[in-house]
């Protein structure tokens, strides 16, 4: 059987429309909608941002209008343009759905062809309070007296910037039901400030009447618009931020300020003095005088910054172009202070702070690749050029970037793709203020299918064929923030690199006064010799040169954010001249970007990293991730000393040998530093690692001229030889910085005459100490051994017995104390083992230490504050010998050791961390106590490691408030640059731990 073929409905069905509520159904036939002649009008609704919605409105609109219905319904059937302005509307905001039902008759106001003027504005608003020009002798042309100034005119105002913000409403949103021009970004923002500015003057015409009600008025009082509002760029719902000035300044002047103020945040927005001078702490109305005193004065950067975008509003506009004529050179000359870069950046990143962790992909105004990205960028490139060109003297963003790509400062594309980005965020931002007339900047959460299906519509976003609407949407805003992202990066330097590197021959480029300015805004202290670095690096012959003109723009955004920008292009120069024939390097930095920022914050933050790149370059690939974290963490202390053992015995020639372990080790070092810059290992880590890998250099060096003198002699060496570590070596608590202090013990061989068995060992010990101490490029290898008996003046080397019979014997409470450090580290094993219990009864004494022996260690230690701190040091801030530093931590734990470890016996450790810890378990010291020691002995640790970072070379006195200390900080994990919030914490913590040496050193 054929079934015969079935006729579509001509009349659209709910289910086609996308009305998805029961009733909808009912509605279309009680508007009478669901025949033939409405297809027009509901093929319209269907394309409202929120179909149902739009349509419960119209029936609520049907019920208030009653008989008027028809004149509506007959209009939106042959008035295209009201059909997609009303249904656009009602479908995008429920505000001005119920603003249209309050007021049925409002509807009307959508039947305007075009946006009021100024002017029209102006009118309309201080005719909805009878208001009238001022009188007197400070009367002007934007200050009135209103005829209605009680409680009522707070209706009538709010009421009337009501309908006049839904017509603009309604003309945005048209183009996205019917094919209705769409409204310019730009034209959005200046009808919205020309409301503002209207809506501030009718404000203060209530604000006359109400302060001054039988007499002229007898000040001047200008309103000086700031932020969106200054820029002509405003929201639809934003604070409107003012700034006043008087003349004079009394409490006349005040209260009218605060009157408007109170009128404008009830009827119309919330209107802000927080950018007055001082904020909410200062006074609301200053003359002109004072303002300009402040400024000269006491202003930050930030606040120049902000004056960037004033504009006098309303009230007396000559004393406002007076107070704008009086600043801006001052604005033009914030560039020039010593603490510009510094400013600008701190307060970029506490904005960025402010946005909680897990809405900043969310963010539209303060995330990463928001608006705020490109006004801070504008505005600081603003800020730099502005005082010699004054085209740049504009406050809107969009303005600015328009003028600063003619200026050369950005590129042409750059300033487009960047205003298109810039335009979609706040249309975005714009819809989502509509829709509850809210104030908000945050886009709805990724499982919010509802809210992001309706902001699409509402942003006239539509498939493309891959994509349904929401899809286009979250694409857009991806592909947006990543190109913000990316053009902010590129603001700043893609200029500079066309001025240096003849990249296009057709683009403009910043002239060298220009592009010195810039460096020196970005940070970079000698901006001279940073451009020098640029054109060197973009000089390369072919690929190079090309690739580093690729690369430099996000490296140098990188390095920018770093303590030292100029030691970080120069060692960034060098390590690329130095790596010149090393073909993977460039190729790495660009396919892995990772390597790239890694690289550029090691080498803005440290002096000691770039030559050990240089010549350990195969440490830079470590930079990259790999499965299971950063490469730089998947070697082992353990397989690096294996390593150094291996190649080093390879070869039989001492100095080849020494030479191979030195380089291995130069490798560990560029390896273990550049994670400690990176912030991926802790303090026990840095020393585990960098004792572990001098104890396998030493081992490895020994062996090698054991080996040659034994091939010499021809026959096996005459004594067995051992290395003792000692100080930090022994407790495994090297630091960059710190030399191996050592004892060398020797033991003959059954059958050796024992002068010539030590007369050998010395020349081995010599030898050792020649070769790991020759100078090269490397950190230094400084065997020291003055902590043998008798110090310098005694025998480099002693025999087993001997140093037995001197322990037994002579030895002084200080070695006694020395040698809880003690433990083996290089040579004959079985020898280092015989010698720690040898010793052990000495620094272990059955009883403890005697009392004599412990006032003579309070003594030395009295002694050593007294007279080792170098001249001129800080005792609060030495990391070693200042108060609450390494020397009081360890001398404290050291004497509860020599005390208490007879009974004790974990306490035989030569780790102060370790020993520490089981004092704390043993009850000698409260854990409160123990904790402050731990604190203190780690925060001194990690601060005099950054210092060797930082410096490259070793030191132990922290510096004062300035770059090098905010560098330091910001090594040693300091969570921001502020250096002097860092030395608070360090001598806060140094003094409590002082305060526990005292009381437990001191018995």
């Amino acid at each position: 059987m054929v079934r015969p073929p079935t006729t579509r409905s001509a009349v659209p069905g709910v289910g086609r429309l996308g009305l998805l509520e029961p009733s909808a159904a009912d509605s279309l036939r009680e508007l009478a909608w669901d025949n033939v002649d409405s297809v027009a009008l509901l093929w319209a609704l269907s394309r409202s941002p929120d179909a149902d919605l739009a349509l419960l409105t119209l029936i609520r609109l049907r019920e208030q209008l009653g008989n008027d219905w028809a004149a509506l319904d007959s209009e939106l059937r042959t008035n295209t343009a009201l059909r997609g302005r009303l249904l656009a509307l009602i479908g995008s905001s429920t505000t001005f759905g119920d603003h249209l039902v309050a007021d049925p008759q409002a509807w009307r106001l959508l039947l305007r062809r075009e946006l009021p003027t100024r002017d029209e504005l102006r009118t309309a608003m201080l005719e909805a309070v009878q208001a009238r020009p001022e009188n007197g002798p400070n009367a002007g042309p934007m200050l009135f007296r209103a005829g209605i100034s009680g409680p009522e005119a707070i209706a009538l105002l709010r009421k009337r910037y009501r309908d006049q913000l839904m017509l603009l409403a309604a003309i945005d949103l048209a183009a996205t039901v019917e094919n209705e021009p769409v409204l310019p970004y730009q034209q959005v923002g200046w009808y919205l400030t020309d409301l503002a500015d209207a809506a501030l003057t009718a404000a203060l015409s209530v604000a006359v009447t109400r302060v001054c009600p039988d007499r002229p008025v007898p000040v001047r009082l200008a309103v000086i618009a700031m932020g969106k509002c200054g820029a002509r760029e405003l929201n639809y719902v934003s604070d409107v931020d003012v700034v006043f000035v008087a003349e004079p300044a009394d409490t006349t002047a005040t209260r009218l300020a605060a009157e408007m103020m109170s009128v404008g945040s009830s009827a119309f927005f919330d209107v802000d003095a927080a950018l007055r001078p001082e904020g909410k702490a200062g006074a609301l109305v200053r003359t002109l005088d004072s303002h300009v005193a402040y400024y000269k004065r006491w202003a930050r950067t930030w606040e120049f910054q902000a004056l960037l975008k004033m504009r006098p509003a309303t009230g007396d506009l000559d004393l406002g172009e007076q107070y704008r004529s009086a600043l801006m050179p001052m604005v033009w000359a914030a560039n020039e202070r010593p603490d510009f870069v510094a400013d600008v950046q701190a307060m970029r990143r506490r904005v960025e702070d402010l946005v909680p962790a897990d809405l900043r992909e969310r963010e539209l105004k303060l995330g990463h690749g928001s608006l705020r990205d490109v006004e801070f960028a504008v505005q600081l490139l603003q800020l730099v050029h502005g005082k010699a060109d004054e085209s740049l003297h504009v406050q809107g963003t969009v303005e600015a970037l328009t003028a600063l790509a003619a200026g050369g400062y950005v590129g042409r594309d750059d300033a487009a793709n960047l205003t298109a980005s810039y335009e979609f965020l706040r249309l975005l931002e714009h819809r989502l203020q509509l829709q509850r007339l809210k104030r908000t900047h945050t886009l709805p959460a990724a499982d919010d299918e509802e809210g992001m299906r309706w902001l699409a519509r509402a942003a006239h976003m539509r498939p493309d064929g891959r994509q349904d609407a929401v899809g286009v949407l979250t694409s857009e805003i991806k592909r947006n923030a990543v190109r913000v992202r990316r053009l902010h990066a590129k603001l700043f330097y893609r200029p500079l690199l066309e001025s240096v590197a003849r990249l296009d021959a057709a683009a403009l480029r910043l002239s060298p006064e220009a592009a010195v300015r810039q460096l020196a805004a970005l940070g970079y202290a000698a901006p001279e010799n940073a451009l020098g670095h640029l054109k060197a690096l973009t000089g390369e012959v072919g690929r190079k040169g090309r690739i580093q003109a690729l690369l430099l723009p996000t490296l140098l955004e990188w390095l920018g954010e770093t303590p030292n920008p100029d030691a970080g292009l120069l060692a960034y120069r060098r390590v690329s001249e130095g790596l010149d024939n090393e073909i993977w390097f460039l190729r790495e930095l660009r396919d892995e970007g990772a390597i790239a920022q890694r690289l550029m914050i090691v080498l803005g933050s440290s002096a000691y990293l770039p030559d050990l790149l240089i010549n350990a370059p195969e440490t830079i690939r470590m930079y990259a991730d790999g499965p299971d974290g950063p490469l730089l963490l998947a070697t082992q202390p353990a397989d690096v000393a294996r390593g150094i053992l291996s190649g080093a015995g390879r070869y039989d020639e001492p100095k080849r040998a020494v030479a191979t372990a030195r380089s291995l080790r130069r490798h560990e070092l560029a390896r273990v530093a550049s994670a400690d810059v990176l912030g991926l290992l802790d303090v026990p880590q840095v020393c585990e690692a960098l004792s572990s890998v001098w104890m396998a250099t030493l081992e490895a060096s020994l062996q090698a001229v054991i080996r040659a003198s034994e091939a010499e002699l021809g026959k096996p060496a005459p004594a067995d030889f051992a290395v003792i570590g000692m100080g930090r070596l022994g407790g495994m608590e090297l630091g960059y910085g710190s030399d191996a202090d050592v004892l060398f013990v020797c033991d003959p061989r059954p059958g050796e005459d024992e002068t010539v068995a030590v007369k050998w060992a010395i020349g081995v010990a010599e030898q050792v100490q020649r070769l790991l101490g020759a100078p090269s490029t490397d950190p230094p290898l400084q065997v020291d051994a003055g902590l043998r008996p008798e110090g310098r003046n005694g025998a480099l080397v002693r025999t087993l017995a001997a140093y037995k019979a001197y322990y037994q014997q002579w030895a002084q409470p200080w070695e006694v104390q020395a040698l809880l450090r003690a433990r083996f580290a290089a040579g004959n094993a079985d020898l280092g083992t015989r010698f720690l219990h040898t010793i052990d009864p000495v620094r272990y004494p059955s009883g403890g230490m005697s009392p004599e022996g412990v006032r003579e260690v309070r003594r030395i230690k009295a002694r050593v504050d007294a007279e080792r701190l170098p001249r001129g040091a800080n005792p609060a801030t030495h990391t070693k010998l200042g108060r609450g530093g390494l020397a009081d931590i360890e001398w404290t734990v050291q004497l509860l050791q020599l005390q208490h470890a007879h009974e004790i016996p974990a306490l035989h450790n030569t780790s102060t961390l370790e020993s520490l810890d089981v004092i704390e378990g043993s009850g000698l010291v409260d854990a409160t106590d123990a904790a402050l020691l731990r604190d203190a002995w780690l925060t001194a640790t990690k601060a005099r490691n950054a210092l060797v970072l930082v410096r490259g070379k070793p030191a132990d006195q922290l510096p004062g408030p300035g770059r090098l200390l905010s560098a330091v900080a910001r090594v040693a994990g300091w969570p921001n640059d502020d250096g002097s919030e860092f030395l608070d914490h360090y001598m806060r913590v140094t003094r409590r731990a002082k305060t526990v040496v005292e009381r437990v050193f001191g018995g």
